[in-house]
């Protein structure tokens, strides 16, 4: 079963973008080569900044909706929390 993890990464122009993945490396990997989301592709290199490991794919989902829900404001504030475990 594979571990699903919700992921925050800082865009070269300061914005970030949250996804789901399985393969953290593997993702971010994607997003750098431009084969990854299209809201990234114009906006290389991108960095982790942040990633919660969540139970489910559901669970996943679910947090990815409520992070993209915040203000950037409220995001960068996110970035400063230590991540759960």
């Amino acid at each position: 079963m594979p571990r699903w993890h919700v992921y925050l990464v800082r865009c070269r122009d300061g914005s970030l973008y949250a996804g789901i993945t399985t393969d953290i490396i593997r993702r971010v990997r994607e997003h750098n080569s431009g084969s990854g989301a299209k809201y990234t592709r114009s906006r290389r290199p991108v960095m982790l900044a942040r990633s919660e490991a969540k139970r489910s794919e559901s669970y996943a989902r679910k947090r990815e909706a409520e992070i993209k829900s915040l203000t950037k404001m409220e995001n960068e504030n996110l970035l400063k929390k230590k991540c759960p475990i």
